[in-house]
């Protein structure tokens, strides 16, 4: 993994975390969890991602 992959996989994990925990919350629809993490699937291109769903 390159510098460049992991510094894009931590950005798509923390803001992840923090989209998890509106959802949590309440504060966001499981609909709009799921725009979330496409766009910044999108966005940061992570290598785990998939293993995490």
């Amino acid at each position: 993994m390159t510098d460049v992959q992991f510094e894009s996989e931590k950005e798509y994990q923390v803001q992840m975390s923090l989209i998890k925990e509106m959802l949590e919350l309440g504060l966001i629809t499981e609909k709009e969890y799921s725009k979330f993490d496409t766009m910044f699937i999108e966005k940061y291109d992570p290598i785990f991602s998939t293993l995490y769903h």
